[in-house]
């Protein structure tokens, strides 16, 4: 006997629960609790309660016999990095970010890069028609990306039938969140209808080893949409960053269960494509200035140190309260650095307006930038500019701040100050060798004006 119950699903966390509310009893969001019908099949009690497995024998550890799995080169080394050596066969790995950011065009590119090297693979499209795609393929460089197969379907049981069938080595389903299962009377993109879509994706893709590269939708606060059942059902959990009005893109992983989470690509798009950039610290140094309110952050992106320009400006407002503007970093950071310059250097900014950016289109979301705001901004204010020894190179930092006006030591530290090195940016202002913001801040300045003498008596002599 078959009957239908309705339960409400959470759509942010994919709790259960029997009756609606206007908040989820799990993660607490509102207006996440959406009603679907699930079948249920009753058994008549005299047939009792069925037999457990067998036990299963434990085995120890140092007994458990390990093979590595061969792994396939996407041909883009960025990407191949970030996965810990390529593609896993079997795998399952989701791809994240905002509309417009080049998740197709990086799928397209792997595809066709496979393709070049006789690899077997398909694209399957819930969102674009074959035309579309074709379009976009016909645009990249590198690489076959017009020889791969292509199939336009939204219905799950047809693509998994197709997988079946052609056995590709990789496929791309673009986008998870457009696919539906026809035993289910949700729409696309619901709880339900995502977690069933991935569980037999995950199915298809472990019996016939076939890497699944699956394009995820991101919510407007940049996180996954969907249940947080797909992040953890995938093996590797991929987010594209940057912004569309910008060329520079980055890719780190967030979740890899065959490699390191610390590794993160840098890519530019271009005309013709994703471009992988090797050597991103040489493109903001090269471009970085030495007018007033301008720094060179040492920052990380995982475990690859980059150097970034930082820039502010500071001036009178004309609104009650001032604005504080951060692009590309935590605004909440800015506010904190404004309040440790104004209670342990002196510098109060309460009647003026403070815009900061990271140049280039960059995120940076460590701790590790708050020396580096702090000497832009005070820059900004005091109309100094700030330089190194060389005076034609900027001034590089970073640094942690406290509360209490100290600067706190950071992770990596020694590979920020070697790669700060290979571009003759020395010495460079840290914790190790300042210890706190109004020592930073002595010295930053205090080199300035000794340049502002030489330069003074340089043309007296003359």
């Amino acid at each position: 006997m078959v009957r239908t119950s309705s339960i409400f699903v959470c759509s942010a966390c994919g709790s259960e629960t029997p009756r609606w509310a206007g908040r989820c009893p799990a993660c607490r969001e509102w207006n996440t609790l959406v009603e679907e019908a699930r079948r249920l099949e009753t058994r008549s009690t005299d047939r009792g309660r069925q037999t457990a497995g067998r036990a299963i024998e434990p085995v120890a550890l140092e007994d458990v016999a390990t093979a590595r799995e061969p792994r396939l080169s996407t041909g883009i080394r960025e990407l191949d990095r970030v996965l810990g050596g390529g593609l896993v066969p079997g795998s399952l790995v989701l791809i994240g970010g905002a509309p417009g950011i080049g998740k197709s065009t990086l799928t397209t590119m792997v595809l066709g890069n496979l393709a070049a090297a006789e690899s077997r693979t398909l694209y399957v499209s819930a969102e674009e028609s074959a035309a579309q795609i074709r379009l976009r393929a016909q645009r990249l460089r590198e690489g076959r990306p017009l020889a791969v197969p292509v199939i336009a379907a939204t219905e799950l049981e047809a693509v998994s039938a197709t997988l079946d069938r052609e056995r590709p080595k990789v496929c791309v389903i673009d986008s998870v969140q457009a696919l539906r299962s026809g035993e289910l009377q949700s729409a696309a993109g619901s709880v339900a209808q995502v977690r069933e879509v991935v569980a037999e994706l995950m199915r298809v893709a472990k019996a016939r080893t076939i890497a699944v590269l699956l394009v995820g939708h991101v919510t407007k606060d940049g996180a996954l949409a969907g249940p947080m059942a797909l992040e953890h059902l995938v093996d590797c959990v991929l987010q594209f960053e940057g912004e569309r009005e910008r060329t520079f893109r980055t890719l780190r992983a967030v979740k890899n269960r065959f490699g390191s989470i610390e590794k993160t690509g840098v890519f530019e798009m271009r005309d013709h494509g994703l471009v992988e950039v090797l050597d991103a610290s040489a493109r903001f140094v090269g471009e970085a200035t030495r007018a007033p309110g301008s720094v060179v952050l040492c920052a990380m992106e995982g475990s690859r140190p980059l150097l970034v320009e930082v820039q502010a400006l500071v001036s009178r407002s004309e609104l009650v309260p001032p604005r504080r503007v951060a692009s590309g970093l935590d605004r909440n950071r800015l506010a904190l650095v404004l309040a440790v310059l104004g209670r342990h250097a002196g510098i109060g900014l309460g009647v003026a307006d403070v815009f900061v950016n990271v140049v280039g289109g960059v995120r940076v979301d460590e701790p590790g930038a708050d020396l580096a705001i702090a000497l832009a901004v005070a820059s900004a204010a005091k109309g100094a500019r700030l330089g190194g020894a060389d005076r034609s190179l900027p001034l590089a930092c970073f640094g942690e701040l406290g509360l209490t006006g100290e600067l706190r030591t950071v992770a990596h530290g020694e590979r920020r100050l070697a790669e700060a090195r290979r571009f003759g940016l020395d010495p460079v202002l840290s914790p190790e060798s300042h210890g706190t913001l109004h020592d930073a801040l002595a010295v930053a300045f205090e080199r300035q004006q000794l340049e502002g003498t030489r330069a003074s008596e340089s043309q007296a002599a003359a």
